[in-house]
């Protein structure tokens, strides 16, 4: 078992309309894992994410970034959105994306310099995408535009990254080479949770878990929970790993 906890959920609830969409949720997320959240439709997993990322307002429970509430620890964690939650239309280059992930550090007045277009371009290029860098995001396929999201994300720093279904809509290519860099991160101790929907893909990607159907149904590490029990429990049908693999 890891030692420090990264993210720790306490009683958490969350409704739209009166009807729950996240009921009474405990979930303790250690530092260094690399977990998916998994669940069907409707499961509530992208509202986790922007309840710990202070987007959603629980009527309900606390959640805690390093023991802190995420305001003040807004520094130590990176997002990147489901692609469908964003305006591709917006005029900007792939270089400016990735330089507007430099602001948290440099606050709103202060412009991005040499150091951080260093930076930024040094993203790009880990995510193959530095040859796009002056091509309007606008006009990038989906995986490149959400290569250029992750180079974002990357020259954040932060401790903590949240992404939202990062493989939905790209190539295999994109996706091998997103997964890479989510499991360097993992390496270099940094803690990642994603939302991801494929189940076959789970236990080579991830090494921690957590099944969610409006309530957490099971968390731990993937080769201890991942199994037909709290799949059958979570999805509602039955379900065989040996028939994911």
């Amino acid at each position: 078992m890891k030692d420090k906890i990264a993210i720790k959920v306490d009683d958490l609830t969350v409704a739209y309309n009166f009807k729950p969409v996240l009921w009474d949720v405990d979930l303790s997320i250690p530092e260094g894992v690399l977990m998916a959240i998994v669940g069907p439709n409707g499961a509530g997993k992208s509202t986790l994410i922007k309840a710990m990322l202070d987007i959603v307002k629980p009527i309900a429970g606390t959640i805690e970034i390093f023991g802190k509430p995420y305001k003040k620890q807004y520094k130590e964690v990176a997002y990147v959105p489901q692609k469908g939650s964003v305006d591709w239309d917006f005029p900007t280059t792939a270089l400016d994306v990735v330089l507007m992930g430099t602001y948290g550090s440099l606050g709103w007045i202060k412009r991005p310099g040499k150091t951080e277009k260093k930076e930024a371009l040094e993203a790009l290029e880990k995510v193959g995408m530095l040859e796009f860098r002056s091509r309007q995001i606008s006009q990038l396929s989906g995986g490149q535009q959400q290569r250029v999201f992750l180079a974002r994300a990357l020259v954040q720093k932060a401790s903590i990254y949240i992404m939202d279904e990062p493989f939905q809509g790209v190539d295999a290519t994109t996706e091998k080479a997103i997964i890479n860099i989510l499991k360097e991160l993992r390496k270099s101790g940094k803690t990642v949770v994603v939302v991801h929907h494929d189940l076959q893909t789970v236990p080579e990607y991830f090494d921690w878990v957590t099944f969610l159907n409006v309530k957490k149904i099971a968390t731990g590490s993937v080769k201890d929970i991942f199994n037909d029990d709290n799949l059958t429990k979570t999805y509602g049908i039955n379900y065989k790993v040996s028939l994911l693999q």
